[in-house]
């Protein structure tokens, strides 16, 4: 054999060894935005306007901000269903305390009115961790039921009916946190991208990071290794609570009230920007930044939908419905050829 073949040999069998290398699940999602991307454009001239992305991003910020709460919690080896009715029952909880507070020192309210938020929403992250660690009960099952606890709660606080903010001066001065810019970027884009670093940082940078992928892949050896697995889960639920509430304070200012309905079908956008972002299903492996891209993603075909003619906007959850079908079909394949 030659040289120039042995040369061209290792350098094939390198390449191939950089193909596998790659790993599909991470960079998939961010193909597939891509392909949107152009799809849309070809579908509507007014697609690729910069009102429009900026739109469909600002609109996507509520699940984004889920969808990282969530990684944690499905990388860990569970499932929060009760995320959609978690939104509503904290939204209606903030509503309630903006309507009876004073006013008379606004921006050292709404600051207190943000901290409930977020301890009522640590709180109800912390009540499903401890049902399913202490009560041994299945992630399914536990949240299901904490769904129908927290929708019927704001169901029991509105009384069937709407809870709106009544104060017009705290409304206009919670405004510019879901209508406002800075430096010509929306707020919650904003929001969204800090969120997302901070997690992306606590989940690949940090040991507990490590302890949430480890109790994922495997909840015996973790243990045996060491790690606290009861505490690992409660704190990811707990996380969960915690984005449930920054998606919530982005909420409150957009419409000013909220209903029982408030929220539904969250839980499913939420696991299915996380599915298609890379995240697998069954724990182990999480990626923060593929799940904000899966929720552009979901938002993005919505917004094609409604600008094209290809299909009715009234067909958009189950578009959804069959993207997470799909996304588990392709994690499944993959997996099988690793």
């Amino acid at each position: 054999m030659s040289a120039a073949h042995t040369v061209a040999g290792v350098a094939t069998f390198w390449r191939r060894r950089q193909w596998s290398r790659i790993d599909l699940r991470a960079v998939a999602p961010f193909v597939a935005l891509a392909f949107l991307l152009v799809l849309g454009a070809l579908s509507s001239d007014r697609f690729l306007t910069v009102g429009n992305l900026q739109n469909v991003a600002t609109q996507s910020a509520f699940i984004a901000i889920i969808a990282v709460g969530a990684t944690f919690v499905i990388t860990a080896g569970g499932l929060d269903l009760s995320v959609g009715a978690m939104v509503a029952f904290v939204a209606s909880l903030l509503i309630l305390f903006l309507n009876t507070g004073d006013v008379a020192s606004p921006y050292l309210f709404l600051a207190i009115a943000v901290s409930m938020s977020l301890v009522v929403g640590g709180l109800c992250g912390l009540g499903n961790g401890l049902i399913v660690t202490k009560g041994g009960i299945e992630p399914f099952i536990a949240t299901l039921g904490t769904m129908g606890i927290f929708r019927g709660l704001t169901t029991w606080l509105s009384q069937g009916g709407a809870i709106s903010l009544h104060s017009s001066d705290l409304q206009d001065l919670c405004r510019p946190v879901y209508f406002g810019t800075v430096l010509g970027i929306p707020v919650p884009i904003i929001i969204v991208f800090v969120v997302a670093g901070l997690g992306a940082f606590l989940l690949n940078r940090t040991g507990y990071g490590r302890h949430v992928a480890a109790v994922g892949s495997n909840e015996d050896v973790a243990r045996y290794s060491g790690i606290r697995v009861g505490r690992v889960r409660i704190m990811t639920y707990i996380l969960q609570g915690l984005c449930v509430s920054i998606a919530v304070i982005l909420y409150v200012p957009r419409l000013g009230s909220t209903t029982a309905t408030t929220g539904i079908m969250w839980e499913l956008q939420a696991i299915t920007a996380v599915i298609i972002g890379g995240t697998a299903l069954t724990g182990g492996v999480g990626r923060i930044w593929g799940s904000i891209c899966g929720a552009f993603l979901l938002e993005t075909v919505g917004n094609i939908m409604i600008l094209s003619n290809y299909a009715s906007e009234y067909l958009i959850g189950a578009i959804q419905g069959t993207i997470i079908i799909v996304a588990m079909l392709i994690q499944r394949s993959l997996i099988r050829k690793r």
